[in-house]
C-alpha cells in the first residue's frame, strides 16, 4: 500500500467533521457582498487619508525649537535641516569652482543680450561631479552689490523671465526686473515637464523620468536642482570678503526650489516663493517628481518656512502653474493654484511654529484674490529691501536686444537631463559598495552573533524602507464563508480586521481528513500584480500560477491565499503615492495584514504555528522579499519569478524592460541602492530557509542578474554562516510561472511534511 493511501486512511480515523459547515468554527458568518478586493482597497484609501491628516500634529515629535534667540533657534533646528537634506538627496559634495563660465561663440559673441540697464550672458557652472548648472547671468549696468537667484517654473525658460524670449509679460519677468534694479541675477534652467514616450514605451515627463532612478538611489531631481542653486550661492558668497547678500526667488516649480534651498542653506539671506506655497497635504496628487519620501512625516511648507527663520521669507499667493496629466504609463498628476485660504492658514501655522515675533520675518502678499499674476511689485520690492536697504524695484525698462543667436533650449535641456541621468547610472555602479558599507556592522562570525547584529538592520528596514504604522492591530474578528470543496479539501473565504477601515481577505483551503488533534504546516500562497486569491487556486491564470495553492493542499498542506493591495491599476498606485510622504509604502499596510493573517492561522487548532511558510509569484515574489523579513512568524520564504538584481532592474537605462520605461510608476522605493537590494533583504530572512524559483525565459530580468544576486545570498548562508541546506535556487526551462518542482520539495523538507508517493 502506498504512503498516500496509508495517509488518507489514517487521517479518516481522526477526521474533524466540518462537511456541512458554512463557516469555520470560532468565526462569524461572512456577509460582506460584492467585490471584497475593491472593498479592501477602498478601506485602505480611507485609512491612509486619515493618517495623512494626522501627520500635521504628529510632526511636533521631531522638533525642539528654542526661540530664546536667533542663534539658539538656528541651532535647535539643525537636525531637521539635516533630515531635509537627506530626504531630498542633497548629500553629495559640491564641486568647488572659481567663477561662472560664460558660454561664448566662435564668432566672438559673448553677450547674449543687452539693454541700457543690464547685459545677459549664457553661463555654466559646476554643481555635483559631472552635473552642471546652466542658464543666464544678468549683470546690471549699476550693480548694488546684492545677488538674486531667480528660478523659473518648469514650464518656463530662463529667457522668458529675463526678457529674452516671449511667454511671460514684461512686468512679471522678475529676473529682468531685479537686474534692471541693480541686482546681479543668475537664472538657472530647470528640467521641464516635457511629455513623451521613453524608449517607445510608457509616456511620462522628463522630470518623472529623472526622478525614477534618482529616487531608487537615494537622490532626487529636486535635490540635484537644489545643488545647482546652492552652487550659485557658493559663488555669490565668494565674490568678496564681506559675503554679499543673496536672495532666491522662484515661481511654481521655481518656488519649490527657492523654498527648499532657503530652508537648507542659512547663507541665503532672503527668499520669495510665488504660486507654490501650500499645506502639501495633497502632495500625492501632484507630479510624482515632487514626491519626497517621508516629507509629510516631519515637514509641510510651514515647517520649511520655519527653517528659513529668522531670515526674510516672502510668500506670494498667486495663480500657479495649472495642468492635469493622465496616466499613459507615467504617474497621473494635477497641479492647481494653491487655495488662498490654505496659503493664509499655512503661513499662520509657520509663524506659530517659530513661536517668537522677533524671529518671524514671514510676509504674505496676495496677488488680487490669490489667483492674480505672479511677481507683484510689492513682493519684489520687499525682497529687494531685505537684501539691499537702499534698493528698490524700478519700473520696467527697455527690452533687452538679442546679440547672440538664441540658444537652443531643447538641446540645453537634453544635455541637462543627460548629465543627471549619467550621474544616476554612475551611482548605480557604486551602489554595491555603498550597501556593503551600510552593512559594515553585521557580524557573521556565528549564527548567534548574526541574529543579534541583523536586528538593527531589520529595524531600519521596518521604519525607513518599508515604513511602520505605530498602531496596535485590532481584534481579528474572523469572518468566514464556505466557497467550495472537492474530495480532498474544503475552501472558505476569510476576512479579518486589521486597522480601522483595513481588512485582510483571502481563501483558506483545508485538506480533508485532518485529525482533531493533528497540526499541519501552512503555505501562504501569494498572487502577483493585478491578481486575486482565485488565481493561485486555479480558477484563472493557471498558466502562470499552476493552481499551486490547490496542489499544495492536495499534498496535505493547509494553504491560505491572501488578497494583496496591488490591484486596480491607478487605484492601488495612488495608495502608494499617499503612503510615501508619510514615510510609508504600500507594504506598510500589507505587512500588518499578513501579521494578522499569521496571528489568525496560529490560532487554528490544526495549524502548527512553527510551520507557516510564504510562497509568492511575481509581485507575490516581491512580497516574499519584503514581508517575511518583518513577519518573522513565516518560517521560510520562496520568491518565484521576481528575484533579481532589483536595484539595477529599477534604475538602469540600458535595458528596455527596466522599470525606468514601464507603467509601474509606484515601484520605486527610496534609496534601496544604498541600503537593501534583494540579497540584503534575504539577509533579513536568514537563517530561516529561503529559496528562489527562476524560469530561464522569464522576462523580468536576465539569468546572470539573478545568478549574481543569488550568489551573494548563497555566500551568506553557506560561505559565511555554514548553513549548508537552507538556501536553494531552482532554474527551470520555462517562462514567468510557478514551476512547483524544486519548491515543493523545499516545502516538504523544511516544513517536515512527508512527500506523497505517486
Amino acid at each position: 500500500m502506498t504512503r498516500l493511501i496509508v495517509f488518507y486512511l489514517a487521517a479518516q480515523l481522526l477526521v474533524a467533521d466540518i462537511s456541512n459547515a458554512q463557516q469555520l468554527p470560532g468565526t462569524k458568518p461572512l456577509t460582506l457582498k460584492g467585490d471584497i478586493a475593491s472593498h479592501l482597497v477602498d478601506g485602505v484609501d480611507r485609512f491612509l487619508l486619515r493618517q495623512l491628516e494626522s501627520t500635521i500634529d504628529a510632526r511636533a515629535r521631531y522638533w525642539n525649537r528654542d526661540s530664546s534667540s536667533a542663534e539658539a533657534y538656528v541651532k535647535s533646528v539643525a537636525a531637521n535641516r539635516e533630515r531635509l537634506a537627506e530626504i531630498t538627496g542633497v548629500v553629495d559634495e559640491r564641486k568647488s569652482f572659481t567663477d561662472i563660465d560664460i558660454i561664448a561663440r566662435t564668432d566672438g559673441s559673448v553677450e547674449a543680450a543687452k539693454s541700457d540697464l543690464f547685459t545677459a550672458y549664457n553661463v555654466r557652472w559646476p554643481a555635483v561631479r559631472d552635473i552642471n548648472g546652466v542658464g543666464l547671468l544678468l549683470k546690471p549696468a549699476k550693480p548694488n552689490g546684492a545677488y538674486v537667484i531667480a528660478i523659473p517654473d518648469a514650464g518656463q525658460t530662463p529667457e522668458m523671465i529675463s526678457g529674452l524670449a516671449e511667454g511671460v509679460p514684461a512686468v512679471q519677468q522678475f529676473a529682468r526686473r531685479f537686474a534692471e534694479s541693480g541686482f546681479t541675477v543668475v537664472v538657472p534652467a530647470i528640467i521641464s515637464r516635457r511629455y513623451g514616450p521613453r524608449n517607445n514605451r510608457a509616456k511620462m515627463t522628463t522630470r518623472e523620468f529623472l526622478y525614477r532612478s534618482s529616487f531608487e538611489l537615494g537622490r532626487h531631481l529636486i535635490g540635484f536642482e537644489i545643488q545647482k542653486v546652492l552652487a550659485v550661492v557658493d559663488w555669490c558668497k565668494a565674490r568678496s570678503d564681506d559675503k554679499p547678500n543673496v536672495a532666491v526667488v522662484g515661481y511654481g516649480e521655481g518656488g519649490l526650489l527657492a523654498l527648499y534651498s532657503a530652508a537648507l542653506d542659512t547663507r541665503i539671506d532672503a527668499a520669495m516663493v510665488s504660486g507654490y506655497f501650500d499645506s502639501r497635504q495633497d502632495m500625492w496628487s501632484e507630479p510624482v517628481s515632487r514626491n519626497v519620501h517621508a516629507f509629510l512625516d516631519q515637514f509641510g511648507d510651514a515647517e520649511l518656512a520655519s527653517l528659513v527663520a529668522p531670515r526674510y521669507l516672502a510668500i506670494e499667493a498667486a495663480k500657479g502653474p495649472e495642468f492635469e496629466l493622465k496616466s499613459e504609463g507615467g504617474a497621473p498628476a494635477v497641479l492647481d493654484t494653491p487655495e488662498p485660504k490654505v496659503v493664509v492658514a499655512e503661513v499662520q501655522r509657520a509663524k506659530d511654529l517659530i513661536g517668537s515675533e522677533d524671529l518671524t520675518s514671514i510676509e504674505l502678499f496676495m496677488s488680487g484674490d490669490g489667483h492674480g499674476g505672479f511677481a507683484t511689485q510689492s513682493a519684489l520690492e520687499a525682497v529687494a529691501s531685505a537684501i539691499s536697504m537702499e534698493a528698490g524695484v524700478v519700473a520696467v525698462g527697455t527690452a533687452p536686444k538679442l546679440i547672440m543667436k538664441p540658444i537652443d533650449v531643447n538641446a540645453r535641456e537634453v544635455e541637462q537631463a543627460h548629465e543627471i541621468g549619467a550621474h544616476t547610472q554612475w551611482l548605480l555602479t557604486k551602489s554595491l559598495s555603498i550597501r556593503q558599507d551600510f552593512f559594515k556592522d553585521l557580524d557573521t562570525s556565528s549564527v548567534e552573533t548574526y541574529e543579534k547584529t541583523i536586528e538593527p538592520y531589520r529595524d531600519y528596514f521596518k521604519h525607513e524602507t518599508i515604513g511602520h504604522f505605530e498602531l496596535p492591530l485590532q481584534e481579528m474578528n474572523p469572518q468566514t464563508r464556505f466557497v467550495e470543496e472537492s474530495d480532498k479539501w474544503r475552501r472558505y473565504e476569510v476576512v479579518l480586521d486589521v486597522f480601522e477601515d483595513v481588512i485582510a481577505y483571502g481563501l483558506i483551503t483545508i485538506p480533508k481528513g485532518i485529525g482533531e488533534a493533528e497540526q499541519r504546516p501552512v503555505v501562504v500562497c501569494q498572487h502577483g500584480l493585478e491578481g486575486r486569491p482565485q488565481d493561485v487556486i486555479g480558477e484563472q491564470s493557471s498558466q502562470y500560477y499552476s493552481a499551486f495553492a490547490t496542489k499544495l493542499a492536495e499534498r496535505g498542506f493547509i494553504t491560505f491565499a491572501p488578497q494583496n493591495l496591488y490591484i486596480f491599476k491607478d487605484r492601488f498606485r495612488t495608495l502608494q503615492r499617499k503612503s510615501y510622504p508619510q514615510r510609508k509604502t504600500l507594504f506598510s499596510t500589507i505587512v500588518p495584514q499578513h501579521q494578522q493573517i499569521v496571528n489568525w492561522l496560529k490560532s487554528l487548532q490544526n495549524v502548527d504555528e512553527d510551520r507557516i511558510a510564504f510562497y509568492g509569484l511575481s509581485y507575490g515574489g516581491k512580497s516574499a522579499m519584503r514581508i517575511p523579513p518583518l513577519v518573522t512568524d513565516y518560517c521560510l520564504s520562496i520568491c518565484s519569478a521576481d528575484f533579481n538584481e532589483w536595484v539595477f532592474k529599477n534604475a538602469t537605462t540600458q535595458h528596455n524592460f527596466s522599470y525606468m520605461f514601464t507603467g509601474e510608476y509606484e515601484i520605486f522605493e527610496w534609496n534601496l541602492g544604498g541600503t537593501f537590494n534583494y540579497a540584503e533583504m534575504a539577509y533579513l530572512i536568514c537563517p530561516r530557509p529561503f529559496m528562489v524559483e527562476r524560469g530561464h525565459f522569464d522576462g523580468v530580468g536576465k539569468d546572470q542578474w539573478v545568478g549574481y544576486e543569488f550568489g551573494r545570498v548563497r555566500f551568506m548562508y553557506q560561505g559565511l554562516l555554514k548553513l549548508q541546506d537552507k538556501t536553494e535556487i531552482e532554474w527551470f526551462d520555462g517562462p514567468h510561472k510557478i514551476n512547483g518542482v524544486g519548491t515543493f520539495k523545499f516545502l516538504h523538507k523544511h516544513l517536515n511534511w512527508p512527500e506523497l508517493e505517486e
